[in-house]
């Protein structure tokens, strides 16, 4: 991977002026400023990377297989040597690679770190601009499927009204954003580079969108409330009331009085806080995790599992890893290997894990968001938030909808529903 930093300025401004012709930035109003910049980048993966790679995972030092025959020890040896046959040996980077290089990509420096964004303006003039948000195990990889249906919408039996401008940053210490060497880049800071991005881009108004951190992220910009930032969406909805979420962390039993919905949640929230072992490691001792930036196969099964069985994420996952092709976007094998990839690729395994050390809040909990909210609840997520919790975690809720089907990485998993209901969240928000 390369970013072009001025090798021949020339060469550097007639690309930038040349994008900007073609709508995928807008203008500035002013000169940017060194620091302030905003560069070309370019993806760019040598073949010797991949083919070192390969080697690595043919050279895996594998251990026995499990005792147990389910995955109550961790993902399963026949799971892993399956995989790690098809990604030496069938696996093409080069697809993934192909349609990074077709996007738009960009870096600037925000608070003394590079970061990395996709930006795709839309042809239509009236677009609303939004910022989508990754998470953990994600990356930009998560969000492809859904740029054209958004900035494109007449393309997808959609309304030219309903399209969007789109910005896809790359998380500190993730994909191809820069790696912070000092403390203090949790989701807070986050928000608030998000926000001067938005800025520095040139947009005066805007929405923004997070599922998993980017949840976090998101409901950090809703706190700030930066000037311009007109509402957020969450598919990872913080809505348990304080002494609700605060009883199940300690394992204590839901309270009495609830409803159908609320308890149904709270036996969600029970089960997953049983099930987050690699959660409270990254959190603890990220630095240990050297296996997962020395081995490949180490680096995919940490990213794999997810002690949930039967939940989500992994089930999503697990089922995408026997799943080839999708017509309706389903997640398939070759995207969850693009996304291990790309961590491979750019060694951030152990960086990206460092986002659990820093954050120290809760994790459902009701923030006190007070702007616009949209909210998505797909089945398959941690806990389906009930739209009791929500209206009381989100005071201005502009929109709530349960989903049919889909999970955790509900753009990545279903996309034409993930779309629909941006479409729908954010109409009520667009100048007539």
């Amino acid at each position: 991977m390369s970013f072009i930093r001025d090798p021949d300025r020339r060469e550097v401004l007639a690309t930038s002026a040349a994008v900007a012709a073609s709508r995928l930035i807008p203008t500035q109003a002013h000169a940017a400023t060194t620091s302030d910049a905003i560069r070309p980048f370019k993806v760019d993966v040598p073949e010797a990377k991949l083919t070192e790679l390969r080697r690595r995972i043919n050279a895996t030092n594998w251990p026995e297989q499990e005792t147990v025959p389910d995955q109550s020890q961790g993902v399963q040896f026949a799971t892993m040597q399956k995989l790690a046959r098809y990604w030496a040996t069938d696996y093409d980077w080069s697809k993934c690679e192909a349609r990074l290089k077709a996007l738009p990509h960009f870096v600037t420096e925000i608070d003394g770190l590079d970061i990395h964004f996709i930006h795709v303006r839309s042809k239509h003039e009236n677009a609303l601009p939004l910022i989508v948000n990754h998470g953990w195990p994600g990356s930009i990889i998560e969000q492809l499927k859904i740029i054209d249906p958004l900035t494109n919408p007449t393309a997808h039996s959609a309304s030219a009204s309903d399209a969007f401008h789109l910005v896809i940053p790359s998380m500190p210490g993730y994909g191809f954003s820069g790696k912070p060497t000092s403390t203090g880049w949790g989701p807070e800071r986050m928000a608030r580079a998000w926000a001067e991005l938005m800025k520095r881009l040139g947009y005066s108004r805007y929405v923004a969108q997070g599922g998993d951190w980017g949840a976090f992220v998101v409901d950090q910009m809703g706190l700030q409330a930066p000037a311009g930032l007109l509402a957020i969406h969450t598919n990872m909805p913080a809505t348990v009331p304080n002494d609700i979420n605060d009883a199940l962390s300690r394992g204590d039993p839901a309270p009495a009085g609830l409803s159908a919905d609320e308890q149904r949640a709270c036996e969600q929230l029970t089960r997953t806080f049983k099930q987050v072992e690699y959660a409270r490691m990254m959190a603890a001792r990220p630095q240990t995790l050297y296996g997962i930036a020395d081995s490949p196969v180490g680096l995919a099964a940490w990213l794999l599992d997810h002690n949930d069985a039967d939940g989500q994420p992994a089930a999503a996952v697990a089922s995408a890893l026997n799943r080839t092709t999708s017509a309706t976007g389903e997640l398939t094998r070759d995207e969850i290997l693009d996304n291990i990839t790309l961590y491979w690729l750019t060694n951030t395994g152990v960086s990206a894990s460092r986002l659990y050390w820093e954050y120290k809040g809760g994790f459902f909990n009701a923030k006190g968001v007070s702007i616009p909210v949209a909210v998505s609840v797909f089945p398959g997520e941690q806990y389906e938030a009930p739209r009791s919790w929500t209206e009381r975690a989100y005071p201005k809720l502009i929109h709530y909808n349960k989903v049919a089907k889909g999970g955790h990485f509900a753009a990545w998993e279903q996309p034409q529903l993930f779309c629909a209901e941006l479409r729908t969240a954010f109409r009520s928000l667009r100048k007539s």
